[in-house]
């Protein structure tokens, strides 16, 4: 990783939380570890009034509680901050834009550098379209830029509301940008974990070979929070679970584990074997949804010895509100490598636990050698990639018991970051933010694999319109689910790994 090319940021919504929370700590991560040029500059355009110096006062608050180098330097910042400027600015007002091309050019020109501009929109999906069409009409595309440089657009999930509606919404990003300029942030993704399951797979010859359904017994995929919907019950309620883990993380955790090798690893190469593979997803019939997926919504209970609330209970929710707050499926994967094999995916809030995993499981020895402990009572080996909280790799196995009796007991071989490299990896925006201004797409969704997720998530929507909705509320909170998504594997002879 070298030096950044000189650059203009602009971020829509930069007096929001996201911005706060992740952008600004990512961005100051990189400008202290040397990856930005002096030629660069940030705007903010977001629709709170303040003056430069105040919105800085409020990234410098903000970096003290979430940058992963804090506490922060007034004088480290004091540099990094004159290169941040702010517009109070309407999203749907044509001379906001023109002032921001006038801005833009008047830096551009005091920096000497070329127009390289990032957009990021860090706004409501339901502003995104005003946010392009004002970038087009102020012709603030590289297209027309006279003396060479570059424009790119930063999309945060969710990529539309179903399938019709992320059509309509590539279908406006594409005529004002290029595939090749859009870049749809998944912060998953950027995590060292996500990445390492490449390595793991494809640069570890005693693994790829055993990939495959003649191995592999099931694969669960888990993105569990132990927190409720907090502030968020507005966008919350609108999207639910289905919308904002299913359709986009969890497709692309999936897809990470269980693509075909790349021929090279680059971004093109990388993005067709996700399409492909989520093109193999078996699609549900409606039988399929009332018997495969498993919704839920979670009620009262306590966490840390404090009563918290039911969903329909948190602040600013409808009382009549029906929306999942988990979400358990079993899918299938038609293609020769994965053939059979079962792949079971949840995620939900005000759970036992928060973590998200990915377990492969390989199938069980068909004969045991040791008499006394036969195969049922030999553990499946597995392997167990944790994304969060603690990144890492265990591999589980079956080993001799120090002493004179041939007793098999299970054991584990630990890798994670801290302990393996002595050093904590990088916050996930940072190396994404990275990727966006040096033009690497490999960690970014594409527009077609958007809409295949899209696709079978809509299909799963669909159906609970067809169908009875549970009584809700079904889970109480701090446990790990309904009861139906146990069954759900259970039937299987199998169990989600709750430890």
């Amino acid at each position: 990783m070298g030096e950044l090319d000189p650059s203009i940021i602009v971020i829509f919504g930069a007096s929001g939380d996201l911005a706060h929370i992740k952008i600004f700590p990512a961005l100051y991560a990189l400008w202290s570890e040397g990856f930005f040029p002096d030629s660069f500059f940030i705007i903010g355009f977001a629709r709170t009034g303040m003056d430069d110096e105040t919105f800085r006062k409020t990234i410098l608050d903000a970096l003290n509680v979430n940058c992963r180098k804090k506490p922060v330097n007034e004088n480290d910042f004091l540099n990094f901050s004159k290169h941040i400027f702010y517009l109070k600015s309407k999203y749907d007002d044509k001379a906001s834009y023109e002032k921001l091309g006038k801005f833009v050019e008047a830096k551009a020109l005091e920096y000497k550098i070329p127009k390289n501009i990032v957009y990021y929109l860090s706004i409501p999906p339901s502003i995104y379209v005003n946010v392009i069409d004002g970038i087009k009409n102020a012709n603030l595309t590289a297209d027309n830029f006279k003396k060479g440089g570059f424009s790119k657009l930063v999309v945060e999930k969710p990529f539309g509301y179903d399938y019709d509606s992320a059509k309509s919404l590539n279908s406006e990003i594409l005529s004002v940008f290029k595939e090749k300029e859009v870049y749809r942030i998944d912060h998953y993704l950027g995590k060292e974990t996500v990445q390492n399951i490449f390595a793991f797979r494809f640069a570890n010859a005693i693994f790829e070979p055993i990939w495959n359904n003649k191995y592999i017994d099931h694969i669960q995929i888990s993105a569990l929070e132990s927190i409720g919907v907090g502030s968020r019950s507005g966008y919350f309620d609108e999207s639910g679970v289905i919308r904002d883990m299913m359709q986009n993380h969890m497709m692309q955790l999936l897809s990470a584990v269980a693509i075909e090798p790349p021929a090279i690893f680059d971004a093109d190469d990388i993005r067709n074997e996700k399409a492909k593979l989520l093109k193999s997803i078996r699609p549900y019939s409606l039988n399929d949804v009332k018997n495969f997926v498993i919704r839920g919504q979670y009620d009262r209970g306590e966490v840390c010895n404090k009563p918290v609330v039911s969903y329909k209970e948190e602040a600013g929710m409808p009382k009549d509100t029906i929306t999942d707050t988990y979400v358990a499926l079993k899918l299938f994967i038609d293609n020769y490598r994965w053939a059979g094999v079962p792949f079971y995916l949840r995620s939900g809030k005000r759970l036992k636990k928060h973590k998200t995993e990915i377990v492969v499981y390989f199938k069980k020895l068909p004969y045991s050698l040791y008499g006394r402990d036969g195969v049922e009572k030999i553990k499946q080996n597995s392997i167990i990639i944790t994304i969060q909280p603690n990144e890492g790799i265990v591999i589980n196995f079956g080993a001799k018991m120090p002493g004179f009796e041939m007793d098999i007991e299970p054991v584990s071989m630990v890798f994670n970051y801290k302990s393996s490299f002595k050093l904590s990896p990088p916050d996930a925006y940072e190396r994404l933010i990275y990727d966006i201004i040096i033009g690497d797409q490999t960690l970014f969704a594409r527009y077609d694999s958007t809409l295949i997720a899209w696709q079978f998530i809509t299909s799963i929507i669909n159906g609970w319109r067809k169908i009875d909705t549970p009584a809700f509320p079904n889970y109480e909170a701090n446990s790990w689910g309904p009861k139906k998504a146990d069954r759900l594997i259970n039937a299987d002879g199998r169990v989600w790994n709750n430890n």
